[in-house]
C-alpha cells in the first residue's frame, strides 16, 4: 500500500529516488559510531548500509487529497540529480497530472525538496504545476532570494548552488504570480491542514500539521532525517542552518506528536517512512510504523 486515508485526508506517498547518500560520521558527526551499532539491528538496511556505514535516504513527494484539491508535499529533487527522470511518470501512476494539482507545499527551499517546482521547456524554467498556487515561507524566500546576499552559513549549500535553486526552482513560479508566501505563526490551508513555522534546518523550514476527525499527522520535511533522531532527537545533521535552533524545532514536535499521537512524516525516510511516537523517560519510543510499502512506488 502507497495510500492511506487519515481522517477524511487521502496520503500517497511518490517516491523520485532512494539509495544511499554520505557516511553517517559525516553528515551526522555528534552521533557516536556505537549509537549506530547498537540500533543496526532496525535500522539497516532501510536507514543504514550497515556494511558502508553509508545513509540511506529517500527523495519523495507526499500527495494529499483534502478538501476535494491536490496537494503536494515538496517536490523533489527535479533535474538537479539523475533520478531517471522519471518522476512525473510516477505521480501519473497515483493518478495526479501537472494540470490536477492545485496547491504545492515547500516545506523549506533545499534544492531536493523543489526540484520539481518547474522543469524546463525550450530552455526556460516554467511552473511544472500551471493550476497550482506555490506555498512557501516568506523567511525561506527572503533568505535563499540571491539579491538578498546572504550566505549560507552550511559549508554544503554553497551561494552559488543556492543561488541556482532559487533561479531554476523558486523564482520562475513567483514571477509566474503563484507564489504565497506566508509568515507568522501559523498558515491555515484548509479545515484539515495548517503550516507551522519550524526553524532551524533553515530560517523558514515549516511543518504541515493534519488533523481530520481523530487521525493526526506532521509532514515534518527536514526536521527528522534519519529514524535514529526519533529516539536520540538531540542530533543534528550537518547541513542545517542553525543546528542549535534545529535540535530545539525537532524537540518541540516530537513533543506535539507524542502529546497528539500524530504520525510523524519527513521527507526523506524510507522503509515505512513514517512512524507514531511516544514519551519516554525523557525522550521518545517509536510506537508504530506506517503502513507504507517498502522501496520504490510505480
Amino acid at each position: 500500500m502507497q495510500t492511506i486515508v487519515l481522517g477524511n485526508v487521502e496520503v500517497t506517498r511518490v517516491v523520485e529516488w532512494q539509495g544511499a547518500f554520505g557516511a553517517t560520521d559525516v553528515l551526522f558527526p555528534s552521533v557516536p559510531a556505537d549509537l549506530w551499532q547498537r540500533h543496526e539491528s532496525w535500522l539497516a538496511p532501510d536507514f543504514l548500509d550497515a556494511a558502508t556505514r553509508e545513509w540511506q535516504t529517500t527523495v519523495q513527494t507526499w500527495v494529499l487529497r483534502s478538501a476535494g484539491r491536490t496537494v503536494l508535499v515538496d517536490t523533489g529533487v527535479g533535474h538537479g540529480l539523475d533520478t531517471g527522470g522519471d518522476f512525473l511518470e510516477r505521480l501519473a501512476a497515483a493518478g495526479v497530472r501537472p494540470q490536477d494539482v492545485d496547491l504545492v507545499v515547500n516545506t523549506h527551499l533545499h534544492s531536493d525538496h523543489v526540484g520539481w517546482n518547474t522543469r524546463l521547456v525550450d530552455g526556460v524554467w516554467v511552473p511544472t504545476f500551471p493550476r497550482a498556487q506555490y506555498l512557501i515561507s516568506r523567511a525561506d524566500f527572503d533568505y535563499w532570494n540571491p539579491d538578498n546576499g546572504h550566505v549560507p552559513v552550511s559549508p554544503f549549500h554553497s551561494a552559488d548552488a543556492t543561488g541556482a535553486m532559487f533561479e531554476e526552482s523558486v523564482r520562475p513560479v513567483h514571477q509566474a504570480g503563484q507564489v504565497v508566501l506566508w509568515e507568522g505563526d501559523s498558515h491555515r490551508v484548509d479545515e484539515d491542514l495548517v503550516l507551522q513555522p519550524a526553524a532551524g534546518h533553515t530560517p523558514g523550514s515549516a511543518v504541515l500539521r493534519l488533523e481530520s476527525g481523530t487521525d493526526r499527522a506532521l509532514f515534518v520535511g527536514d526536521i527528522v532525517h534519519t529514524p535514529l533522531q526519533l529516539i536520540e532527537p538531540d542530533h543534528e545533521i550537518c547541513v542545517s542552518e542553525d543546528q542549535a535552533e534545529a535540535t530545539r524545532a525537532r524537540r518541540r514536535v516530537l513533543e506535539q506528536a507524542a502529546a497528539t499521537n500524530s504520525l510523524v512524516v519527513p521527507a526523506h525516510l524510507g522503509g515505512a517512512g513514517a512512524a507514531e511516537i511516544v514519551r519516554s523517560q525523557g525522550s521518545f519510543l517509536i510506537k508504530q510504523w506506517a503502513a507504507f510499502l517498502r522501496g520504490l512506488s510505480r
